[in-house]
């Protein structure tokens, strides 16, 4: 396990403490730590980073940030029921108020589940319920939403259930698409338009005791 520390970990006393789990780059973590930095995301801090990839730019961010951070890869465990183990007790030690899943390519143990339940937030990059469930992440759904010649896509934010993509939805923001458009331009526009903005407001309406589930709907209180 690589772990990275920081003295600040614990500042901002009764703020909403927040672990952001990421396999890849970072973007999604770089707009939750621009959006706190600037203060548009209010009564947070984020506690830690969690990635199951060593090589993943998000712990540079992480640690260039002065945010602590550690590495929990299924490579380094006998099974996969050690490294979930193990997964669950790196999230812990960060004590978060909430969970966010932001390019979390893994699948998240029902212990976690269980115990972060309306507590877990994943952002997708669709318009859920297209293009989500199992086999769509990353460019695989711009694939598919450009093969099948939709006109408006867009990124989800919702709760973690035991389900693919099925939790309650908290927000969600349409992007158009644009004649000519690739898989990547379709990618970079959707972050850039969406995701980094839906991702971040989500955070701030939970921080602040804005949303709450009533059965399998998400409500934001005004």
């Amino acid at each position: 396990m690589l772990e990275t520390k920081a003295t600040d970990s614990r500042k901002d006393e009764g703020a909403c403490r927040i672990v952001v789990m990421v396999s890849g780059g970072g973007t999604n973590l770089q707009a939750i730590i621009d959006r706190v930095k600037e203060g548009s995301i209010t009564n947070t801090v984020i506690a830690g980073v969690i990635s199951n990839n060593k090589n993943a730019y998000a712990l540079k961010r992480a640690e260039e940030n002065g945010i602590p951070s550690k590495c929990i890869s299924p490579k380094n465990y006998e099974s996969r029921e050690i490294f979930n183990e193990k997964l669950l007790e790196a999230v812990n030690e960060y004590g978060p108020d909430l969970v966010v899943l932001a390019g979390f390519l893994v699948v998240i143990p029902p212990e976690m589940i269980a115990k972060y339940r309306n507590r877990m937030i994943n952002i997708h990059p669709s318009l859920i319920p297209s293009f989500c469930g199992k086999g769509y992440y990353g460019l695989k759904v711009h694939e598919a939403a450009l093969q099948r010649g939709v006109k408006v896509v867009g990124a989800t934010v919702h709760f973690v259930d035991e389900g693919t993509d099925t939790g309650p939805i908290i927000l969600q923001k349409a992007v158009e698409v644009e004649q000519g458009d690739t898989p990547e331009s379709l990618q970079r526009r959707v972050m850039e338009q969406a995701e980094w903005k839906i991702l971040p407001r989500a955070i701030d309406l939970i921080a602040n005791g804005r949303v709450k589930v009533e059965g399998s709907h998400a409500v934001i209180s005004r």
